[in-house]
């Protein structure tokens, strides 16, 4: 019969029921003699399995113990290698911020030259323009003194030549030879007979040409206090304006009324230009032929004066400015317009101070170039050979 072995009961931990519950079989050596193990072996069986049931849950919770420490391991390293991550990142942060700052300081310290830089460039610049643009006036007002006394030397280079041609030994000029002029001729030139683009200053006392002295002026003479207070005034500062109380009175009373022609429009603009010093006459080339021809010349060289108006044989032109157009006038015109050149050319020379005398002496001479526009606006002119 079969052989039960009961056990104390024990609580419930988990483990394998107790061996009384289960059957155990019985185990055979030698099956030809059918026997079964004792009941001590059976007992021993089942404490050494009692024994493995309790070793397993401990070897559970030493791998989970072991799992959970390598875990937190390796957060550990991991939170450590994240963290030196992190310092490195914001050391490289900082050190390109610095490197930022450091560009932004060159940056600015560029621009702040770059603008004084231009600024400079700018103001020399300006600078070089200024001075260009007051050279260019100071030559341009150069070039027009130059060409001013150009034509003046033009115009007495003209009237020189205008001379040496009217006063020829087959045909002499008898103002510049008041010898040859007949005594019902010299009677009303006595005194007179220097030429009147020249002078007291340059005339001789002797005439080197004839070789006697010269007549005396017998006309009487005395100084008008006023007219000579008003030309000390201006002979202390010479000036060609028209508004001093002197050249306002020459203006008023001599070289307005000489140069007031018929032709209106054309005589304001000669005043202008024998005021500018830009006038210049020049005689007609016809002048230029041998004398024997000179009758047949004037015979057919009839033209209008074109200051008057009138018909006159014109062996004269003027030309103003730098203009091209000319314009012939008579003896009469031309005596008129000299006068008047005679006296500007006279006070110019006294400005620019090329005139070294005292004071009577130049203002009797400015009175007789007075008196030669009056002559000349008269009507009084000299014949020309």
């Amino acid at each position: 019969m079969p052989l039960f072995v009961s056990s104390p009961p024990q609580p419930d931990q988990g483990l394998p029921p107790p061996l009384a519950a289960v059957p155990v079989p019985w185990k055979s050596t030698d099956p030809c003699q059918g026997h079964r193990e004792s009941p001590g072996a059976l007992v021993e069986t089942s404490a050494g399995e009692e024994a493995q049931g309790q070793e397993g849950p401990a070897a559970t919770q030493l791998d989970v113990l072991r799992l959970r420490s390598s875990s937190m391991e390796i957060r550990e390293k991991g939170s450590e290698f994240l963290k030196e991550e992190l310092h490195r990142a914001q050391k490289e942060l900082k050190l390109k911020d610095e490197e930022c700052e450091r560009l932004s300081k060159v940056r600015e310290q560029l621009e702040q030259e770059l603008e004084e830089l231009t600024a400079s460039l700018f103001e020399e610049a300006h600078k070089m323009v200024r001075e260009a643009n007051m050279k260019q006036a100071a030559s341009e007002k150069q070039l027009k003194e130059a060409r001013g006394k150009i034509d003046m030397l033009q115009a007495e280079v003209t009237a020189l030549k205008t001379l040496v041609i009217t006063s020829t030994p087959a045909s002499p000029n008898r103002e510049l030879h008041p010898q040859l002029l007949s005594p019902t001729k010299a009677g009303p030139r006595k005194g007179h007979s220097r030429h009147k683009s020249t002078s007291s200053a340059l005339c001789p006392a002797v005439c080197p040409a004839v070789g006697h002295t010269l007549t005396p002026d017998r006309e009487g003479k005395e100084v008008d206090t006023i007219l000579f207070a008003e030309f000390q005034a201006w002979r202390e500062a010479p000036t060609l304006d028209k508004t001093c109380p002197f050249l306002e009175r020459v203006h008023r009373e001599d070289v307005g009324p000489c140069l007031d022609f018929t032709m209106q429009e054309l005589s304001t603009l000669v005043r202008a230009a024998v005021e500018d010093n830009t006038l210049t006459i020049e005689p007609v080339a016809s002048q230029t032929l041998p004398a024997v021809k000179v009758a047949e010349v004037e015979c057919s060289s009839t033209n209008t004066c074109a200051l008057s108006g009138l018909t006159r044989t014109c062996r004269h032109r003027i030309r103003l400015g730098d203009s091209e157009s000319h314009y012939y006038i008579s003896p009469s015109s031309r005596a008129r317009i000299t006068a008047v050149c005679n006296f500007f050319t006279y006070i110019r020379y006294i400005q620019q101070g090329l005139v070294r005398q005292d004071a009577e002496p130049m203002f009797w001479e400015i009175m007789r170039l007075r008196k030669e526009m009056s002559l000349a606006k008269l009507g009084f002119f000299p014949q020309e050979a």
